[in-house]
């Protein structure tokens, strides 16, 4: 029996299902999510899918009203997606180890198989276009609801359909969804090209902060708690700064650094050509994709920058 046999017979027996997702969740973690929602109450399931936070840009995305922040139930099934390890389901991991059975789809190529059943395809742009893979594989009916979340994944994990990652696979996806109704430019100016004023006021804190290091190959920046205090950031405004340094011409690697809390920070790096950042952030506990990754650090900003860029400095040309 394939991966994907075993993953809709696992479904199929399950009566309660929960959905997680990995902490910080982008575009793609939620969509992915809401897409699978709407897929099992399609089929009748008792789905809850849990979110504890997540930005104001997805608030007009389809079933977003139906998430949880947490739950008191016991699932049959629990299923995980767009997250490489169990650690960054975070506090909200334990709906998921509690299940009788776990199912782990995700597009990660650190991924570590933390499921009974794992679906990795590492060939996806974006987690969103795995789960329109296996909803078109099994035959279920793709809505308009299903269909504007999922494009609202790929158009976050693709940077618009721009990152290296993008096939024809994902330009004939966004093709079938126009078909079903879904308003692609609508989801991109809402999910991807639409800004808080506070999310405006951080990327300008962050852009005057910014610096090049490296005759101007490495873009490193960062904001903290304080200057989210200062602009009253919401959840998720921090989302696509790392971008702005990656756009400047002559910089390969873009490093931009988020307090998440108490001096802890998440590192997010963004790479243009040809620096593996996955490989950078395995070196500090994260991981994530060739041109896309991401891990934490408790220390200080410029600490941490010093370490973040020797390593990056050993892939340079």
């Amino acid at each position: 029996m394939t991966t994907i046999d075993q993953i809709l017979k696992c479904i199929k027996k399950s009566k309660n299902i929960v959905i997680v997702t990995h902490e910080n969740p982008d575009g793609d973690a939620v969509g992915s999510s809401l897409a699978m929602y709407h897929a099992l109450k399609g089929l009748k399931k008792n789905v809850d899918i849990i979110i504890p936070e997540y930005a104001k840009c997805f608030n007009e995305l389809p079933g977003i009203d139906e998430v949880i922040k947490e739950s008191d139930k016991v699932y049959d099934l629990a299923i995980s997606l767009d997250a490489a390890t169990d650690k960054l389901l975070n506090v909200w991991v334990k709906y998921f180890r509690e299940a009788d059975q776990r199912i782990v789809i995700d597009h990660h190529s650190t991924n570590t198989m933390f499921g009974d059943i794992n679906y990795v395809d590492l060939s996806a742009p974006a987690c969103a276009q795995v789960v329109y893979m296996l909803i078109k594989h099994y035959r279920w009916k793709i809505t308009p609801e299903i269909g504007t979340c999922i494009m609202a994944g790929i158009i976050t994990d693709t940077g618009g359909f721009q990152y290296s990652g993008v096939s024809k696979d994902t330009f004939n996806i966004a093709a079938e969804l126009l078909d079903v109704g879904v308003n692609i430019s609508k989801v991109y100016k809402k999910v991807f090209d639409t800004k808080t004023k506070s999310s405006f006021e951080l990327r300008r804190i962050a852009i005057d902060r910014m610096e090049f290091l490296e005759d101007g190959k490495i873009a490193f920046t960062y904001v903290t708690n304080e200057d989210e205090r200062k602009v009253n950031a919401g959840v998720g405004d921090y989302e696509g700064i790392v971008s702005e340094g990656r756009s400047v011409e002559g910089v390969e690697v873009s490093i931009f650094l988020h307090e998440l809390k108490d001096g802890e920070f998440k590192i997010s790096l963004r790479s243009n050509s040809y620096v593996n950042v996955s490989d950078v952030c395995i070196m500090f506990g994260g991981g994530g994709h060739i041109r896309a990754a991401g891990a934490k650090m408790t220390a200080d900003p410029l600490v941490i920058r010093d370490k973040v860029v020797n390593e990056v400095k050993r892939q340079l040309k």
